[in-house]
């Protein structure tokens, strides 16, 4: 039998939040969140360290309480219904969690039963999810013999093995080299073509901007912006940017080299100009044969710095 609810439908959202709470201590980590994600939507969680994108994914899953505010995860409160909720959840978590002492895969079988699938069940379905994962031919194959990157797909793999309506991944791809972030964002593609809903979060602004239908960027524990990722940057960023670096940028800067730019950004010695026509300014480049420049349209991440700054995070 199946252990999703049978009203978890099409006509529920996959996720609903509602004014959000969530402190620890005096720390308030979630303000007042709400949001709803569509079925069939892959939609990007950005945000700076601490802004409290992680206990939120804990707090949808109904793994943390929440001080106030209402959850509809499949269709399901949470925490009431959460466990309910869950069956029909695939979590791929920010830090491998694979067991070491069982095989690829054992793995995948020990957690299977987390859902109360019959082995005849999870036999049929290793094939497909070691071919998946790109892991034909190691399901013998202890943790340990895997690279970094075997380990992530294998991760997405276990978080299939229940055939989940909803995909719930935080920073799948930190830590992978760039064929490895490639493979995975081709096998999320591939889920979302299939109708699966996902919900990632992630630091990488090019990945959001490749995977994601909408996004949200999170800081201080709030939702500060959400939407279509190039409505958000046309709506928001000034089209053009130049990066000016080099030796003498500070002279450049002060005898206005950046007068045609509509916004002006210094980060130590490299200026950013944010505008709508870089042509002037590349051509007065030429008379400061020292500076170096980069010239680009605007993107996710100018935008997730213009509402988040510059400042690290820890």
């Amino acid at each position: 039998m199946d252990p999703r609810p049978a009203h978890a439908g099409l006509r529920a959202p996959a996720l609903e939040v509602r004014d959000l709470h969530k402190a620890y201590g005096a720390l308030q980590v979630v303000r007042g969140v709400s949001l709803r994600i569509e079925r069939g939507e892959c939609f990007g969680l950005l945000g700076p360290n601490g802004a409290g994108k992680t206990t939120l994914l804990r707090l949808c899953l109904g793994l943390a309480l929440p001080d106030q505010g209402r959850i509809l995860l499949n269709g399901l409160s949470v925490p009431r219904d959460a466990r309910r909720a869950r069956a029909g959840v695939g979590v791929v978590p920010q830090a491998d969690n694979l067991d070491p002492d069982f095989t690829v895969e054992e793995n995948l079988r020990v957690y299977s039963r987390y859902f109360g699938l019959p082995q005849s069940v999870i036999s049929q379905r290793l094939p497909g999810l070691l071919a998946f994962a790109g892991l034909e031919g190691k399901a013998r194959e202890p943790i340990s013999a895997l690279s970094g990157g075997m380990k992530r797909r294998l991760s997405l793999a276990r978080a299939l093995v229940n055939d989940p309506d909803i995909l719930l991944l935080d920073e799948p791809t930190t830590g992978l080299d760039p064929q490895a972030r490639h493979l995975i964002w081709e096998r999320l593609r591939q889920l979302a073509a299939a109708g699966k809903t996902l919900l990632l979060t992630t630091h990488f602004m090019d990945e959001a901007e490749r995977l994601c239908n909408r996004v949200a960027i999170m800081d201080a524990g709030r939702i500060v912006m959400d939407g279509d990722p190039r409505r958000l940057i046309a709506a928001h960023i000034e089209p053009q940017v130049v990066e000016v670096f080099g030796e003498g940028v500070g002279d450049w800067l002060a005898r206005g080299g950046a007068g045609q730019a509509r916004r002006v950004e210094r980060v130590g010695d490299t200026v950013f100009c944010y505008l709508d026509d870089p042509r002037p300014l590349l051509a007065g480049l030429a008379a400061w044969p020292a500076l170096r420049s980069v010239s680009r349209p605007a993107d996710l991440e100018d935008l997730f710095l213009k509402l988040t700054g510059r400042g690290l995070r820890d």
